[in-house]
């Protein structure tokens, strides 16, 4: 049975994501969420999220692991198997949903998920250092 403090909280999150053009760590969802709930059912929030397709998780080149809203838009089929960039500087991590990663696996492997991530600067930290 679903509480209302639970429901509260989802739509809280949804709307940190939906405010946000880059991937969340847990820690900074908890910060804009200003103690609507506690850390633990965040990441019971963050799970259901991610098993209903409407956020994925991405891991940091660091070992951050943030998450991201799902763009469900251009795709038939729905696949978080895209590329990812990490600013050196500011830090943010943005999907790239038209960069094509490619690789060559040998024919004894089987693919089942995909994790590239980019790293240097993005445009406002770039544009700011010129």
């Amino acid at each position: 049975m679903k509480t209302t403090r639970n429901t509260t909280a989802k739509t809280a999150v949804l709307e940190v994501f939906e405010k946000s053009k880059t991937a969340l760590s847990h820690t900074e969802i908890q910060k804009q969420l200003n103690g609507i709930c506690d850390r633990v059912t965040i990441y019971r929030i963050l799970d259901r999220l991610m098993n209903d397709d409407i956020i994925h998780k991405i891991s940091n080149l660091d070992g951050t692991v943030k998450y991201a809203k799902c763009n469900h838009s251009h795709q038939r089929v729905h696949i978080h198997n895209h590329a990812h960039f990490s600013c050196e500087n500011c830090h943010e991590i943005t999907c790239l949903e038209n960069v094509k990663p490619s690789y060559i696996m040998p024919h004894n492997y089987k693919v089942k998920e995909i994790n590239f991530t980019l790293s240097g600067l993005c445009p406002n930290c770039l544009n700011s250092n010129i």
